[in-house]
């Protein structure tokens, strides 16, 4: 991420006051009649050190006041959370956001809605997995994806979670598998190859009255190492691992009516970093 345009930033120099009344660190004691004057000087004093310390803080990116020290001299805690600006895409493949920028921000951009696809209930319907890893893996690895993913999404699974062996949910009950990415990082990049880390928080189980599999929350990082190819960039491998979670709130768990609500009123977003 590129950061903006800074501006100059120049000292004052600082301006003491001589206080009446004698050495202020000894000698004759004060009389008592200047008092309200050296309480209004205290006060005065006390605002301009709370100006110039606000002042100090809002200096941007805590740069030298000559205006000399270089990028490597920044809050390097800064660039992970900052948004980039960039402009979110407006084109679709297999209805998962395509046309990323061919640069580390576009790595992270797709690596994020990559993640999404990936973590999607339609991954259990086996048309639409097959259609989601055509359009987000690299045209060599599409072949060996999809029979990973066969194997993993077997009907055995599916049942396991209370859904019918092609993936479907019973009549009465929603299905929810979404995946919300927290953030990303690049860890290695190249000019046509970037590795990103996405970490996320993710929903699973089954919605509905008599559910024995409820809706549970998960947190997760994947790391996915993408290539540029056909003008995008896509997956050429990708794994998962646990955490980092966080310690639980104390939210009060939701009706399996009102989950269900939820996932159908709201949905999803396109993610841009």
């Amino acid at each position: 991420m590129s950061p903006g345009d800074e501006q100059g930033y120049t000292e004052t120099g600082q301006t003491r006051t001589r206080l009446p009344g004698g050495d202020p660190y000894g000698g004759a004691p004060r009389r008592t009649g200047r008092s309200s004057s050296r309480g209004l000087v205290t006060v005065v004093g006390v605002v301009v050190l709370l100006i110039a310390a606000i002042a100090f803080a809002n200096r941007g990116d805590g740069s030298a006041t000559d205006g000399s020290a270089g990028k490597g001299d920044r809050p390097k805690a800064a660039a992970p959370t900052a948004a980039s600006g960039t402009k979110p895409v407006d084109t679709k493949s297999a209805n998962i956001p395509s046309g990323f920028a061919h640069t580390e921000q576009g790595a992270q951009s797709a690596a994020a809605n990559y993640a999404v696809a990936l973590g999607s209930a339609e991954m259990f319907n086996k048309s639409r997995r097959d259609a989601i890893l055509q359009a987000i893996m690299t045209p060599s690895a599409v072949t060996s994806s999809k029979t990973a993913m066969d194997k993993a999404y077997t009907p055995d699974f599916s049942q396991s979670l209370g859904l019918y062996a092609d993936g479907t949910a019973p009549k009465g009950y929603t299905f929810v598998s979404r995946t919300s990415p927290v953030g990303t990082k690049v860890t290695e990049a190249t000019g046509d190859a970037a590795t990103v880390e996405v970490w996320c928080s993710g929903l699973l189980g089954l919605a509905g009255d008599k559910s024995t599999n409820p809706v549970t929350n998960s947190w997760f990082t994947i790391t996915m190492k993408l290539e540029w190819t056909a003008n995008d960039w896509k997956i050429i491998t990708h794994s998962q691992q646990e955490g980092p979670a966080p310690v639980p709130g104390d939210d009060k768990a939701s009706s399996s009516e009102e989950i269900s609500k939820a996932v159908d009123e709201y949905g999803g977003f396109t993610y841009a970093r």
